[in-house]
């Protein structure tokens, strides 16, 4: 999708620091982290929301990119949060299917 934000990192056309990067997923550094360790991970191909992932039959890559990124980062162990959000409602700004990585510190499980 030409006008997608994350389309254009896939595509090279804007600069992300990836953290790593397999055939259908690309995981980078969130510009505006909520803990030490934000990453967001995404599917390479264009989905909107985390049903239309599920659809696409790309939920387990992203979310085995998600356990890839929580063990490079060294969190896997302390302990990690995956999330997606969907929807306005829910604080989504892009709408290309992404999960957020958080962990590096103890997270509050304070929703909003």
């Amino acid at each position: 999708m030409s006008d997608c934000l994350f389309c254009k990192i896939v595509a090279g056309e804007i600069p992300a620091t990836v953290v790593h990067e397999n055939a259908t997923t690309l995981a980078f550094r969130d510009i505006n982290p909520h803990a030490p360790v934000h990453v967001l991970v995404i599917p390479k191909e264009h989905v909107e929301d985390s049903a239309a992932l599920a659809e696409a039959g790309l939920a387990n890559d992203v979310l085995l990119a998600a356990a890839a990124v929580a063990a490079k980062e060294g969190i896997s162990e302390s302990g990690y949060r995956v999330t997606f959000n969907t929807g306005e409602d829910a604080g989504r700004t892009v709408f290309h299917a992404h999960a957020h990585v958080l962990g590096g510190t103890g997270l509050s499980l304070r929703l909003g």
